[in-house]
């Protein structure tokens, strides 16, 4: 019998359920969120209407990004997906702290996509304490994962035709005030022409970018699940058609909210698509785009907390978390104790969340959303040893790696990102010294297996033959 070695956990452990459109929806469901549907109002208020230029750069750094992690999918099926493909370019201390930095990220911003959860909540319910909402996404959340991948995939993508459909919807009565046929709203602004395209200069753009990458953060999700694909070779499509429909929809539903209204109206703590529409006689759109809201925010969350219990599971498989994370109980298989560390993770960040002061937690969430960016710029460099890149796919790579770096870089110029950047820094500090620690305890372990190996060759040989 053959002894499968660390991260050598592949297809065949996988259930190969979905088509590669299957996986575009997924896709989808788990990158349309809070980051587009609120975020960009701010990415708005920084760069006005540049902010499309900067969709635009985002989305072409994303498709690089899952371009080459889907072909690394393709090639090698793992598991553990960026993870054990970092370990396998540069050793074990790079597959354990990429897992544990995308889970300690992922964990932290779901804490502040329940408080948002909360917030849209309350707008049909004041007088219900924040907490009750949060701690009941949180455990419809928990649901939805212990229902298993198939009540999984059913709802991600009932969700994320929903929320195709509240974009469309946007579209079409945008178009129709446009036209004037609703009452009420202000004369079209066209940037360049009517109105400036770059009101806050080139600065305001640099500080917009990192809102716009925000907006694509899902895609590692969608690697994760891409073990799943009944061919692993069509993983590169499925991100293809993804990236290409979310391009498409978020550069042309945020030109026509821009069109519709001048940029410096926008609010930073409302969806753009609502103060576009509010100028109208439409007194159903508040509540549509709420309800919109809270679907986009808890199909992102749900997809996260998938996400990051397999990764759990499969850090747990290659001993870079304890052993009693990769048991799995009842006939769904469900992993119930990584769940619960994930559940504890989700308490915790939730609590965080709503007694901490609300520009710390701020901080310490735009660190987290860093966190996933920096590994996306990992998962270029592991794909410079993983893949025979010829010219034009190592000028490809450069292009993504240089434009994460410029978003990052651009968070300096913000008094409410910056923070969050140093704060980055130091998670990535704390994790890189537990790294380190951890080095010198496989080291032994190496010696001592080492060793183990060479006195059972050595009592083989001393056998006599007969």
């Amino acid at each position: 019998m053959i002894k499968r070695t660390d991260s050598q956990h592949t297809a065949d452990k996988s259930e190969g359920t979905l088509a590669w459109w299957q996986l575009s929806l997924l896709g989808v469901a788990s990158t349309i969120g809070t980051g587009y549907f609120l975020g960009s109002g701010l990415g708005i208020k920084l760069g006005g209407p540049a902010i499309l230029i900067a969709f635009i750069l985002a989305a072409l750094g994303t498709f690089i990004v899952f371009d080459v992690l889907a072909r690394m999918t393709a090639e090698d099926p793992q598991e553990g997906s960026f993870r054990s493909y970092a370990k396998k370019a540069h050793g074990r201390w790079a597959g354990f702290s990429t897992g544990w930095m995308y889970w300690c990220s992922e964990v932290l911003i779901m804490g502040s996509q329940m408080t948002a959860l909360s917030i849209f909540s309350r707008f049909w319910f004041p007088a219900i304490p924040m907490w009750v909402f949060a701690a009941a996404y949180a455990v419809l959340g928990l649901i939805v994962i212990w229902i298993g991948n198939k009540g999984f995939d059913r709802l991600e993508n009932i969700l994320a035709i929903i929320k195709i459909a509240a974009i469309v919807m946007f579209l079409v009565i945008a178009f129709i005030a446009l036209m004037g046929w609703l009452k009420g709203g202000t004369k079209p602004q066209v940037p360049g022409l009517s109105t400036s395209f770059f009101p806050t200069g080139g600065l305001g753009l640099w500080s917009s970018f990192i809102f716009a990458f925000y907006a694509f953060g899902g895609i590692e999700v969608m690697g994760v699940m891409a073990i799943r694909l009944k061919d692993p070779k069509e993983a590169p499509k499925a991100g293809r058609v993804m990236i290409i429909v979310l391009a498409v929809v978020y550069v042309l539903s945020l030109g026509l909210a821009l069109t519709m209204l001048p940029w410096n109206q926008f609010s930073t703590t409302k969806s753009p698509f609502i103060v576009a529409l509010g100028a109208y006689d439409l007194p159903f759109v508040p509540h549509v785009f709420n309800a919109v809201l809270i679907i986009a925010g808890f199909s992102t969350m749900a997809a996260s907390l998938y996400a990051v219990t397999t990764m759990l599971v499969t850090l747990s498989e290659d001993h870079d978390a304890p052993k009693l994370f990769s048991r799995k109980k009842l006939k769904r298989g469900i992993p119930v104790y990584a769940l619960g560390l994930t559940a504890m993770g989700l308490i915790v960040s939730i609590v965080l969340s709503l007694l901490m002061p609300g520009k710390i937690y701020e901080y310490i969430t735009t660190a987290a959303g860093l966190m996933l960016l920096y590994n996306w710029f990992f998962i270029l460099i592991s794909a410079g040893r993983n893949l025979k890149l010829n010219g034009w796919g190592q000028i490809k790579r450069f292009t993504g790696m240089c434009l994460i770096l410029l978003a990052v870089i651009g968070t300096l110029f913000h008094k409410t990102s910056r923070p969050g950047f140093w704060i980055s820094l130091g998670f990535i500090a704390v994790i890189a010294s537990i790294s380190i620690i951890m080095q010198f305890k496989w080291s032994k372990e190496e010696k001592k297996e080492t060793a183990g190996k060479t006195k059972k060759r050595a009592k083989l040989q001393a056998k006599p033959i007969r």
